[in-house]
C-alpha cells in the first residue's frame, strides 16, 4: 500500500535541501497518517560517528520498539533520507497544541546527533533542519507553534530531552524562513557553471533516478557494476568518493564532485 506522505521529497527538494530517499519507503508506515497537525523534531541518540549511522534503526525499529521511527532521518552533512511515507513511532505518550495522537499527526525528523552537550550540532546541519520544518509546514498550512520538540510533546514531563537545544530559538529562525525574510539557498546547478580544463563541455548533474552513457562512464570510475542507470549502490559509490575528498557525502555529481572525479586521471 502506498501511504499518504508521498509529496515530501519534492517538497524538501524544492526549499533548496539535499534529498536521499530510502527504498521502499512509499510503502513504509504503521498504517496511513491521520489529518497532519505538524512536525515533531528529535535527535537519534546515536553513535557520534558518521553522517547519518542510526539509519537502519530509523527503518526497523529497535528490541522494545518497532519501526519505523520517523518519516525522515536527518543526517549530519544535511541530507534528509526519506524513511517512510505512512504513520510513524516517535511521539508515544504526549500532548502539544491539546493533540495527545502524535505519530499519527505528527511527521517526525529525526536528526543524527548522540544527544550529548558535547556532540556540537553542524552549521548545515540546523540551517537544514529549520529549512526543512518550514517547507513541511507551509505545505500543510500550519503556523510555526505547530512545531515541537520530543522533550515538549513528552509526558510525564521530562520523560524525554530531545532535541538538545532551545526550541523558541529554532522556532524563531523556521518562522523567518515561513515569511520569507530568509533566502532559499541556490540549488545545485542543472549543470557544470563552467567547462572544466580538458572536457568536451559542461556535464549533468546526477543523481539517482539519472541514466546513460555519462552514468556508466561514473560507475566505471567508481567500481561498481555498470548498467548506466544510478541506483543505491551507485549513489553509495558516490557518497563515499564524496567523504574520501571531503565534500559533503550527498550522493550527488555536481561542479565540485566532477572536479574531484577527474582528478582520478579519467576525464569524464
Amino acid at each position: 500500500m502506498i501511504f499518504s506522505l508521498t509529496w515530501l521529497p519534492a517538497v524538501l527538494k524544492t526549499a533548496g535541501l539535499k534529498v536521499a530517499v530510502v527504498d521502499g519507503w512509499e510503502s513504509r508506515g504503521r498504517g496511513d497518517m491521520g489529518t497532519l497537525a505538524g512536525v515533531m523534531c528529535h535527535h537519534t541518540a546515536g553513535p557520534a560517528v558518521g553522517n547519518m549511522p542510526s539509519l537502519e534503526t530509523l527503518i526497523n525499529g529497535r528490541s522494545d520498539l518497532q519501526g519505523p521511527l520517523a518519516q525522515l532521518g536527518l543526517g549530519r552533512d544535511g541530507t534528509y533520507y526519506v524513511i517512510a511515507a505512512g504513520r510513524c513511532n516517535h511521539a508515544g505518550k504526549g500532548m502539544w497544541k491539546d493533540i495527545a495522537s502524535g505519530n499519527s499527526r505528527f511527521i517526525g525528523i529525526e536528526a543524527e546527533n548522540t544527544g550529548s552537550p558535547s556532540d556540537i550540532w553542524p552549521d548545515v546541519q540546523i540551517e537544514a533542519f529549520q529549512r526543512g520544518v518550514a517547507a513541511v509546514l507551509s505545505h500543510i498550512q500550519r503556523g510555526v507553534e505547530f512545531c515541537c520538540g520530543h522533550k515538549e510533546y513528552a509526558l510525564p514531563p521530562g520523560r524525554k530531552s530531545d532535541p538538545l537545544f532551545d526550541m523558541d530559538t529554532f522556532r524563531s529562525a523556521v518562522a523567518r524562513m515561513l515569511s520569507g525574510t530568509v533566502a532559499t539557498p541556490t540549488l545545485i546547478p542543472a549543470v557544470e557553471p563552467t567547462i572544466q580544463p580538458g572536457t568536451p563541455g559542461p556535464r549533468p548533474t546526477l543523481r539517482r533516478g539519472s541514466s546513460g552513457e555519462l552514468v556508466g562512464h561514473v560507475q566505471a570510475v567508481l567500481g561498481v557494476t555498470v548498467d548506466s542507470t544510478f541506483g543505491p549502490n551507485t549513489e553509495a559509490a558516490v557518497r563515499e568518493f564524496q567523504r574520501t575528498k571531503g565534500l559533503v557525502p550527498d550522493g550527488i555529481i555536481g561542479p565540485k564532485t566532477w572536479v574531484a572525479l577527474d582528478t582520478l586521471g579519467r576525464t569524464l
